[in-house]
């Protein structure tokens, strides 16, 4: 975990219009933003996307709905994700990778060859870092990576990126109980009747995932099953298709929405439960 933070072209939402650096770059014509009175409008503005399908457990369209939600101005949005994600990354890292000087390495103190009369380099320590076995010159040492970052500015970012994966977004019906016992075969034919590949990454993100969605998906390796404590803004990013639930539509609203009134105790609670999942994400990999 000594390596730096991963740099992130390869996400797909980066390439949404959004984020295009290009000052002549237009926004999508999914989106159409509504300005409304604040006391400092340049800080963000708000969005309605356009309404989203609803499709049932078939495949089939039985109505619309829409997010609104509160996401960063189309000049500064890309800015505000990528302090989010490089945030994230950076406070992912375990920083124990260790090295040592050449007077931390067990040996060396006796002078390998005389000074004179070899006709070899003067040496006066096997332990040279020029030599195999030998110390390492400015190499890393444990240190903290950790990088603080404000909690509005973190919604901020979260708003922006799911604002920007709203042509790839989809609305399914609470299909949680139409599973009667795991079967992963039921789940990707459930993915195509919904126009989705397996072979695309896709998030799902609902309120509680039941026990015979998560065992029919899990070995599914280009899914991502999250609920609202466990969302984080790379799974946003990276994923190519985003599935929400209608009690997951209100939930974004409510929370990442213009009428967002503050944090609460419960919000405390999630994201304190989110750096916690994070770093036992993080003891899973190093052990792996």
């Amino acid at each position: 975990m000594a390596t730096s933070a991963t740099t992130l072209t390869s996400l797909s939402f980066f390439s949404s219009s959004l984020f295009l650096s290009s000052p002549s770059s237009k926004l999508s014509t999914s989106l159409s933003f509504s300005f409304k009175p604040s006391s400092n409008p340049s800080l963000s503005i708000s969005s309605q996307l356009s309404n989203l399908p609803i499709l049932s457990f078939t495949g089939e369209k039985i109505g619309e709905t829409y997010l609104d939600l509160k996401s960063a101005p189309p000049e500064t949005a890309r800015a505000v994700v990528h302090r989010a994600i490089i945030t994230d990354l950076q406070n992912k890292r375990r920083g124990t990778a260790s090295t040592l000087t050449r007077g931390k390495v067990r040996g060396g103190g006796k002078k390998p060859y005389p000074q004179k009369k070899t006709g070899r380099a003067r040496r006066g320590s096997a332990r040279t870092p020029l030599r195999p076995g030998g110390g390492v010159i400015f190499g890393p040492k444990p240190r903290d990576w950790s990088v603080k970052i404000n909690k509005k500015e973190k919604r901020l970012a979260i708003s922006t990126a799911l604002s920007s994966a709203a042509e790839n977004t989809i609305v399914v019906e609470d299909f949680g109980d139409k599973f009667e016992k795991p079967k992963t075969k039921e789940f990707i034919e459930a993915l195509k009747r919904w126009g989705l590949d397996p072979k695309q990454k896709s998030m799902f993100l609902m309120m509680e995932v039941p026990e015979t969605v998560n065992k029919s998906s899990r070995n599914i390796g280009t899914l991502r099953m999250l609920t609202p404590r466990t969302l984080n803004l790379f799974d946003i990013l990276n994923c190519d298709n985003l599935v929400l639930t209608p009690d997951i539509v209100d939930y974004l609203n409510g929370r990442y929405g213009e009428d967002y009134e503050g944090d609460t105790e419960d919000d405390n609670e999630e994201y304190e439960e989110e750096d916690e999942q994070s770093g036992q994400d993080e003891n899973v990999d190093a052990a792996q």
